[in-house]
């Protein structure tokens, strides 16, 4: 592994044609909107349920759709009108300028540096079972060479495995539903569905989050998109709504069978965060031809959000660093395959040191920090800009202006507020990272 990354980065770097290759039709948008967040209905989201039950997971999870919703169609507007892989990035730059654009890009990496490694120990957890022989770490770091790989070698090529991937993860949660509602009971929702009160709702938030996190990665690969003035509010548009439909079966799915413990808990008693496994086990023994299918599909699911965020990441970094807010090198396409090699090779460093951390659920936390930061200063850049740049070309406004980036912005304080108060040591960490690098980067950048 370390062989071929040193190979890339030896590869030559056009300097004078140091763009991305344009190659995304609306279908392999929508398909990158969707498989960055699919594997979040796969696992991890039933954690939510442990700490507030059937209500308060579900109440969090209505709040943070309200919010996804707002934060989605106001994004697409900034997409539009600054098609750059920067994404947060560019757009708090172009508003706020250097330092708050500094504190969002690095916000936004949060997400693409620490999302990926939680979903490769997903898919490493997944294998292990099926070849108990390798290791999990083993299989993560298989994944991350694999996948970094492909990216490398070219964004349509990425693009196209993401669409295959996706298109059976949504199959596969469809089918699981066709399984399970037949089954379906109101009094399995309600059995004790009231966890913590308020407290147990807002303790439920990080993994109603969860459900949603990653749709931001579509707007990373907007100077990839044939006709992204177009095709990236459509891309929004259509991923968000087929992905709240997701949600709605995965949730109704799973709990209606037999109750949220039964998402939850193993038959030892031991807390899974893989609730549509459990679920089928207690349907079908582990040697059925049913289950096998189900968990090969889920680990499709797995796979789809981690190429998609790859894919989205290496963009984010590239960006960040073509400003000078990182090192020149992670700035350059590499010319033979008019990917950002360098940047995707950084990130699947990072997060292979993150996987040896051993640190999943922490890793899964501070990505959902930095997410709810770049959301919120997002949605301040889009009601700057609209003062402030009111002339610029916004080929896709976003509906009811200001209530839905104004809502968004409401929603995402609350939630990083109640995800503060139940994670303290983390939301410490968080800032203090920020903190650090940003006092770096005045001092580097003056330089």
């Amino acid at each position: 592994m370390v062989r071929f990354y040193v190979k890339i980065l030896k590869t030559p770097i056009d300097n004078r044609m140091n763009h991305l290759q344009k190659s995304l039709s609306p279908l392999l948008l929508w398909s990158i909107g969707v498989g960055n967040v699919i594997s979040g209905m796969y696992f991890g989201w039933n954690l939510g349920l442990e700490k507030g039950g059937t209500y308060g997971m579900a109440i969090a999870t209505g709040l943070v759709i309200v919010m996804y919703v707002c934060f989605s169609y106001s994004y697409a507007e900034l997409a539009c009108a600054i098609p750059k892989a920067g994404g947060g990035f560019d757009y708090a730059n172009k508003a706020f300028g250097k330092n708050i654009g500094f504190i969002t890009g690095l916000a936004q990496l949060f997400i693409f540096l620490f999302g990926p490694p939680a979903i490769a120990i997903g898919i490493g957890t997944n294998l292990n079972l099926v070849f108990p022989s390798i290791s999990i770490t083993a299989f993560t770091f298989i994944a991350y060479f694999i996948f970094t790989l492909i990216n490398i070698v070219g964004v349509k090529v990425a693009a196209r495995i993401e669409l295959m991937v996706t298109i059976f993860a949504i199959l596969g949660i469809v089918f699981f539903a066709g399984i399970t509602l037949p089954h379906f009971s109101v009094d399995n929702l309600q059995k004790n569905g009231s966890l913590g009160g308020f407290s147990g709702m807002f303790a439920a938030i990080p993994f109603a989050i969860w459900f949603f996190l990653g749709i931001e990665g579509l707007a990373n690969v907007a100077e990839e998109s044939e006709n992204p003035q177009k095709d990236l509010s459509n891309g929004f548009s259509r991923a968000i709504i087929t992905l709240i439909i997701l949600c709605f079966l995965t949730f109704v799915a799973s709990i209606g069978y037999a109750g949220w413990e039964s998402v939850v808990y193993t038959p030892t008693g031991q807390i899974s965060d893989s609730p549509l496994s459990l679920v089928l086990e207690s349907i079908f023994t582990k040697n059925h031809l049913i289950y096998q299918l189900i968990i090969w599909v889920s680990l499709l699911g797995l796979i789809a959000s981690f190429h998609g965020l790859i894919l989205a990441g290496g963009r984010a970094t590239l960006e960040f660093a073509r400003y000078g807010y990182g090192p020149k090198l992670l700035s350059l396409v590499n010319e033979k395959y008019k990917t950002p090699a360098n940047a995707l090779i950084f990130n699947s460093l990072v997060g292979i040191l993150a996987i040896l951390s051993g640190k999943t659920g922490q890793i899964i936390t501070i990505a959902v920090f930095g997410a709810i930061t770049m959301y919120a200063l997002s949605m301040a850049s889009l009601l700057k800009l609209r003062q402030s740049e009111p002339n610029l070309k916004r080929p896709f406004r976003v509906p009811l202006y200001p209530i839905l980036p104004i809502l968004a912005l409401i929603i995402n304080i609350f939630c990083f507020v109640a995800m503060a108060v139940y994670n303290v040591l983390l939301v410490e960490i968080f800032i203090g990272v920020l903190a650090f690098s940003f006092l770096a980067f005045k001092i580097i950048y003056k330089k």
